[in-house]
């Protein structure tokens, strides 16, 4: 079993209401060898919501508070994305979850691309929110970038970004 952002497998809960379907990934979660989750929804952001990005860092900054998930309105969703990525951490911990596919270029789930926090489309290497809280825990990181290199029929970690 893995966890699967909500949004690739067809759940509109994109800041913008819309979704990211990967329609393998969606067949996953009907096959029950897979489950969802969302960060943002989890933390008790609405959909739609205003557009969020990282401000002064990346994930991994936010966690050690040395940067801050702004909207596009300016207010800080910070402790909205760490509620909702320790939320998304323990639905996965309590089905003993090794391993997730994430949505890249997502404030939350970015794996290894995030906006810059200009809201100006420029992109930066660097995980989401939630993604560096899953490395953190151990597990292993696959964004739709690179989830083709899971192999689903028995889920082995290959190239995905693992955590200690």
């Amino acid at each position: 079993m893995i966890g699967i952002s909500a949004c690739l497998s067809g759940v509109c809960c994109r800041y913008d209401g819309n979704h990211n379907e990967i329609a393998e990934l969606k067949q996953l979660l009907q096959q029950e060898k897979a489950v969802i989750i969302c960060p943002e929804v989890l933390g008790g952001l609405p959909t739609p919501r205003y557009p969020a990005e990282i401000v002064g860092g990346n994930g991994f900054d936010v966690w050690e508070n040395r940067a801050h998930v702004i909207d596009q309105q300016g207010v800080d969703v910070t402790e909205a994305f760490k509620k909702g990525a320790i939320a998304a951490f323990q639905k996965l911990k309590a089905l003993d979850i090794q391993q997730v596919v994430l949505k890249e270029r997502s404030p939350s789930c970015g794996v290894r691309l995030i906006y810059d926090g200009s809201f100006s489309g420029q992109r930066i290497s660097g995980a989401g929110v939630a993604a560096a809280y899953f490395i953190n825990q151990g597990l292993t990181v696959y964004s739709e970038d690179n989830w083709q290199r899971l192999e689903t029929s028995g889920f082995q970690q290959e190239e995905g970004i693992h955590g200690n």
